[in-house]
């Protein structure tokens, strides 16, 4: 039977098209998404491809609003937009939103059942304060369901007191066949990209915002940390901008020999020839989510050097098979697993391979069978 499934999510971001468009050619679904803004600026500068959108969708108005040093999204229309809708369930992408409160009150409303789709791990940064921690519990008491991408957001919703047969996994996803075909072609060209890009003749990939969070001082420490006649050979690029670039660069100057380089934002166009040149991701946070660069520069067949605080590593990065795994405290290790895979080519092209095998399995088909079966099965009985 084809059911009426509404996702709401904050922004028309460019890694979701992929997965909205796959699960509305699902015969079981009518999909209709809601965007809660078009884009962030602020934060990303991201293009927004509507020319690649094939499902249903709408935009709310939107306003962002900085409230106590808290960032504010404030929409009108849910419930208007709900109403048209008519949806027999809700996914909904996030509690943090007073759109979010007001879906979910109109999904009790009118028995429909409402499921959050959270990302949510033990090492985000997000949580703590103790109000805000009162209103999330009360939240996912009234969910019908929960859609999660791995295995640490599960554990953290097993952990708020979530029964594990609510918990369905839809693991998150990017178009890994762009990915993988735009990098073999930029290896078909890779002397003329080097050059071009200013990019050094081999590198190791930081691909993300520029903030303390995701342990960027740390990278660059590590990296001052190899031996000198390897920073000879081996570059650092960091694509992507943020509040600390500006330090950054200023560190970087006191590095030789070595080349740091800082490309700035990078649309997804332009992304797959970083990832096809690099030798490895290294991606360091303190509090990621997920981190979906880490899928992209998997599907560009890269080898990956992760903290363990990342939402993606438990899933996504297996110990001395396509990567590491590291504490971002310790710059010391850090620095030891980049000088090691720096020198161990057959190492690196066993990591390629097997980065490959494993991100086949994280796909947009992958995450739409998820969200089906949840769809299946939260239906059975109505909220």
């Amino acid at each position: 039977m084809r059911r009426r499934l509404v996702i709401i999510t904050e922004i028309i971001s460019p890694y979701r098209i992929p997965l909205f468009n796959v699960l509305a050619r699902d015969p079981n679904v009518d999909l209709h998404v809601i965007f809660l803004a078009e884009t962030d600026p602020r934060l990303r500068q991201w293009k927004v491809y509507k020319e690649e959108i094939r499902f249903s969708y709408e935009v709310l108005p939107a306003w962002r609003k900085q409230v106590r040093g808290c960032k504010v999204l404030l929409n009108v229309g849910i419930t208007r937009a709900l109403r048209r809708a008519g949806p027999d369930l809700v996914l909904c992408g996030g509690y943090s939103y007073p759109a979010s409160w007001q879906a979910l009150f109109w999904a009790r409303t009118n028995s429909v059942p409402f499921v959050l789709w959270s990302e949510s791990n033990r090492q985000d940064m997000r949580g703590g304060h103790s109000f805000v921690e009162l209103l999330k519990r009360a939240f996912l008491r009234e969910c019908s369901g929960f859609v999660v991408p791995g295995r640490s957001a599960a554990q953290y919703l097993l952990d708020h007191g979530v029964k594990r047969p609510d918990i369905f996994t839809a693991v998150n996803a990017v178009d890994n066949d762009l990915f993988c075909s735009a990098a073999a072609r930029a290896r078909q060209s890779g002397a003329e990209l080097r050059n071009k890009f200013g990019l050094p003749d081999r590198y190791v990939l930081y691909s993300g915002r520029l903030v303390r969070q995701k342990g960027v001082f740390e990278l660059l420490a590590a990296y001052a940390k190899l031996e000198s006649g390897l920073r000879e050979q081996m570059g650092l690029v960091f694509v992507g901008d943020g509040l600390c670039r500006s330090l950054l660069e200023e560190r970087s100057e006191s590095i030789s020999p070595g080349v740091v380089k800082f490309t700035g934002f990078v649309q997804r166009e332009h992304l797959p020839i970083y990832y096809a040149l690099a030798e490895t991701l290294i991606l360091p946070t303190y509090t990621d989510t997920w981190g979906l660069v880490v899928n992209e520069a998997m599907a560009c067949g890269l080898p990956v050097i992760l903290s363990q605080a990342a939402g993606c590593a438990a899933d996504l990065a297996t110990e001395g098979w396509n990567g590491y795994l590291v504490d971002p405290t310790d710059v010391n290790l850090l620095s030891q697993r980049i000088g090691s895979l720096a020198m161990q080519p057959e190492l690196r092209a066993s990591m390629s391979m097997n980065s490959r095998k494993r991100i086949q399995n994280y796909s947009p088909e992958e995450w739409s069978e998820g969200v089906v079966h949840m769809l299946a099965k939260t239906g059975e009985v109505r909220a």
